[in-house]
């Protein structure tokens, strides 16, 4: 017997493009501001494809995640 899964389509919109941090191909890593759903829009850091229509996976941060986020950074010896 085997299950099926329901696909449910996941809306969002890139609303600001911040900076491209790395290209592979026809993919760019993109550090953008994005609603996911009907939820606020988050910083978020992940592969995209050139026009939007599909994505990798990433993580999304709050703008309190994203100041920590930068805290860390600045303490690395980098």
């Amino acid at each position: 017997m085997s299950e099926e899964k329901e696909v449910r389509a996941l809306n969002f919109e890139v609303v600001e493009q911040l900076a491209t941090l790395s290209e592979t191909g026809n993919w760019t890593k993109q550090l953008n501001i994005v609603q996911w759903g009907d939820n606020i829009a988050k910083y978020d850091i992940r592969p995209w494809n050139k026009d939007h229509t599909k994505s990798g996976k990433g993580v999304t941060l709050t703008l309190q995640e994203l100041i920590a986020l930068k805290k860390a950074l600045n303490m690395m010896d980098i």
